[in-house]
């Protein structure tokens, strides 16, 4: 069975981050270790959370695991919180890297053209030159400007204007850059990659649910990167997190009295399951 590695925070109730990470990906078939940057009572979408900062805790974590001769397949980031966290992380993926592990980044720091609170263009630059020591990324439009130092569009991107940033994230240093959110048309949206290595660019689109809920971006990067490790194809991995995320909506969203703080992605994992054996 292989081994990965998830480092992003535990959000205790909220379902993103962590505890959205964990369930996906050992449901795949995965060993799933984790590293976790910080615990919040809830996410951040809820008043008065309580927050605890682990990362004075992260490289003596690290440190036991080389000294136990522990090993990954793969490493996946999510939400980090402070320059030192992304340093701390650069470490890691150079103490731990061996031919053949997969380094995925999701640079999750803002959406609908707005960083997170506390952070700043500075911190997206910082990200930036994290996902250059990835093998592939998947930011949102938001993330991908600010990284690039780019004015979000309020306005639709263009697919010619989506495959210009893919090509501009790639220049970045990852060989591999994904968009999401990207929308085609109307009642589409999904996901656009470029390969740099091959010049290649593949896609996906599903159905656009007219809602929206916390932690789908930590839905969609927590199944494709499964996917990838389950020996998907970069297209297979893509549309795999694409339906999964949707399926999570539609389970959500068919309870009158669904919760508004993130989806029903426990409902949808036998879908989950199909796809990785298609």
């Amino acid at each position: 069975m292989k081994r990965v590695l998830s480092i992003q925070d535990i959000s205790c109730v909220g379902k993103c981050s962590l505890t959205v990470a964990l369930p996906i990906i050992s449901a795949a078939g995965l060993e799933t270790s984790i590293l976790p940057t910080a615990v919040l009572s809830t996410h951040t979408a809820f008043k008065g959370f309580t927050f605890r900062d682990l990362t004075d805790d992260l490289q003596a974590i690290a440190d036991h695991w080389k000294a136990e001769n522990i090993t990954f397949d793969g490493i996946a980031t999510g939400y980090l919180g402070s320059f030192r966290q992304i340093e701390l992380v650069e470490t890691i993926f150079t103490d731990f890297y061996h031919p053949g592990m997969l380094r995925f980044v999701d640079p999750a720091m803002g959406d609908n053209g707005k960083l997170y609170t506390g952070f700043d263009e500075a911190f997206a630059r910082r990200m930036g030159k994290l996902c250059g020591k990835a093998d592939i990324i998947v930011p949102n439009l938001t993330e991908a400007a600010f990284m690039l130092g780019e004015k979000y569009q309020e306005d639709q991107y263009s697919i010619e204007d989506i495959k210009l940033l893919l090509k501009r994230l790639c220049d970045l240093g990852a060989p591999v850059a994904a968009l999401t959110g990207v929308s085609p048309e109307p009642g589409k949206c999904g996901v656009m990659a470029y390969d740099s290595k091959k010049d290649e660019y593949c896609e996906y689109y599903s159905e656009h649910l007219p809602v929206s809920f916390h932690g789908t971006g930590d839905v969609f990067a927590s199944a494709c990167f499964a996917a990838m490790m389950h020996g998907q194809t970069l297209q297979k991995s893509l549309r795999t997190a694409v339906e999964f995320t949707v399926e999570s909506i539609r389970k959500t969203v068919a309870y009158e009295n669904h919760n508004w703080y993130g989806v029903d992605f426990e409902s949808a994992v036998p879908k989950l399951l199909e796809l990785l054996n298609e």
